[in-house]
């Protein structure tokens, strides 16, 4: 009897289940989720499936954002290195001012004796160095490109009117970019984003020795002024042989770093020409005026040198500052557009989702 019990309940168990073709599928009432399913499924809530294409904006989305963070801490750094240049520039002034004074104090005690000297005399130019100054790094938008366009342009200028040229390249990527195209280059020197005097002094030793030497008849120095946080100008001006009346009539400019309602600034300013310093007749120099004034020549060369390195190097790093800020704001637009596509691409996953629900329902009526 008990034998006939159990094979009866397995009859009625079995015949629950229906045999169908394999590719078909028969879908059964569901029992009532709060007699049979566990606490646990009753109170989860139901998860989105996203398709791939979610997916892989949503992974987009946070590699953008992390750029961003990226972009925006360059742009931090690069700001407080212009303050530590323009720090720079402020520390050398009083040293500029006190040699243009004995300078022009010693000019006008010579009178015209000063011409006599070889770091004044104009002679006939038959080849000139070009001293290109350009960084070592990228990511600072035209910076570099504006440069090696203006060196080269100058090159090719001097070429046509019959005169020889070199260059002495300072930054690698000048350097990198003469030297693939074989441009006679007769020195390199690397353009660090702190420069002191003891490299400007190597530079100087190479074109002083240059000209003296009679290798070369003029030295034209390019370097990018410094005009603003979104502004510098590519500038030639001449280095050797130098001007009196340059020397001692020419004054200086100086940049101020602001942040004036919560935005980076830059005020320029315009500096008077150092007063001549007053020698009396009855004085007695211990050497002779025109080596006094000789060696000051080569101190002259070396502040200007160093002062365009720092203006070179502040122009560099405010390019560097734009360039990583417009790099935010491209940023944070694309992370904008990417949001929209990914909400839609969710949006549509959802309905998808919606429409297979009511199909299935609607195939059980």
């Amino acid at each position: 009897m008990k034998f006939l019990c159990v094979a009866a309940a397995l009859v009625a168990t079995t015949s629950a289940f229906t045999t169908v073709p394999s590719h078909q599928t028969v879908l059964a009432p569901a029992a009532p989720a709060d007699v049979f399913a566990p606490a646990t499924h009753r109170t989860r809530r139901s998860t989105i499936v996203m398709d791939g294409k979610a997916n892989a904006i949503r992974d987009r989305i946070t590699s953008v954002n992390n750029t961003k963070k990226i972009t925006s801490a360059m742009k931090l750094v690069a700001a407080a290195k212009v303050r530590r240049a323009q720090d720079a520039v402020l520390a050398t002034r009083p040293f500029s001012e006190t040699l243009q004074s004995v300078f022009g104090g010693l000019i006008q005690r010579l009178g015209g004796e000063a011409v006599d000297l070889p770091l004044l005399t104009q002679r006939e130019v038959n080849k000139v160095t070009l001293v290109v100054i350009t960084g070592d790094r990228g990511l600072c938008g035209g910076y570099n490109s504006f440069m090696i366009k203006k060196a080269e342009a100058r090159f090719n200028e001097l070429k046509a009117q019959g005169i020889e040229a070199d260059m002495i390249l300072i930054g690698k990527k000048g350097a990198s970019y003469f030297q693939r195209r074989e441009f006679p280059i007769r020195a390199i020197y690397d353009c660090t984003q702190n420069p002191d005097s003891k490299q400007a002094l190597g530079i100087s030793e190479e074109i002083i020795n240059s000209f003296l030497a009679g290798e070369t008849d003029a030295v034209e120095l390019l370097y990018t002024k410094f005009v603003s946080l979104i502004s510098s100008t590519p500038s030639v001006r001449t280095l050797v042989p130098f001007s009196a009346s340059e020397i001692t009539n020419k004054g200086d400019e100086v940049f101020q770093l602001t942040s004036a309602g919560g935005d980076f600034g830059v005020e320029r300013k315009e500096l008077d020409v150092a007063e001549p310093q007053e020698f009396p007749n009855d004085m007695i120099f211990e050497q002779d005026p025109l080596q006094i004034v000789n060696s000051i020549l080569p101190l002259y060369l070396n502040g200007q040198i160093l002062r365009t390195l720092q203006e070179s190097v502040a122009s560099e790093l405010a390019a560097r500052m734009q360039s990583m800020q417009s790099a935010s704001d491209n940023a944070s637009a694309l992370a904008k557009t990417l949001s929209q596509e990914y909400n839609r691409a969710r949006q549509a996953a959802v309905t998808q989702e919606l429409l297979e629900i009511v199909a299935g329902a609607a195939a059980l009526e």
